[in-house]
């Protein structure tokens, strides 16, 4: 049980990571964001910040969240490459604003971070069916990483043996439970329409 801990998370570490830069690196090579959808990146962004804080308040082991600030450092680099990529990365500033002050505020009251993290899983879900939205109404998985989104499914699996075996948060559990289907789907669809592209040409 011991070494199946230790596994799962060293690999959620390891994986998280590297788990944005296939992403970056695809509109870095594209020098594109198409296909990325900014309010599910957002979204994304703040679920991160609001489960990290919610992790370290209630000092959960540091083993079972310490890719959340990795995960946040890529997700700002690729919210300033969509910025970049789509003409004015200066709109990114009060993104990045919002996030630090939100780190502040979380804490201020157990029963504002104890809400947000409530809402948590709501948030990320959101952001996951909005990248499914731009895609449907696309129907062009463009610069979108497969690797990422498949990753992020392995990362949720692991964190549901994790937390199992370490804090059993039945709040947290359901939200890695829902992320890993989301993550799925999201991945099936980037590949569909990617066979679509490749069909056609």
């Amino acid at each position: 049980m011991e070494t199946l801990l230790w596994f799962c998370n060293w690999s959620t570490l390891g994986v998280c990571a590297a788990l944005k830069l296939p992403q970056i690196s695809a509109v870095l090579g594209a020098r594109s964001s198409r296909g990325i959808s900014l309010p599910s990146l957002l979204l994304e962004l703040a679920g991160f910040l609001v489960f990290l804080r919610y992790q370290c308040y209630y000092e959960y082991p540091l083993l079972t969240y310490l890719e959340y600030p990795i995960l946040i450092a890529q997700d700002l680099i690729l919210l300033l490459c969509v910025f970049h990529f789509n003409g004015d990365v200066r709109r990114a500033v009060p993104y990045i604003i919002a996030c630090v002050s939100a780190w502040f505020i979380l804490s201020l009251q157990q029963w504002i971070l104890d809400l947000a993290m409530n809402l948590c899983t709501f948030i990320s879900a959101a952001s996951k069916f909005a990248q499914l939205q731009y895609l449907w109404k696309s129907r062009d998985s463009g610069a979108v990483s497969a690797l990422t989104w498949n990753l992020a499914s392995y990362t949720c699996a692991a964190r549901i043996m994790t937390t199992l075996m370490t804090t059993n948060d039945l709040t947290i559990l359901i939200r890695f439970v829902i992320m890993l289907a989301l993550n799925i789907w999201v991945t099936a669809t980037i590949l569909h329409y990617r066979k679509t592209d490749i069909k056609s040409e």
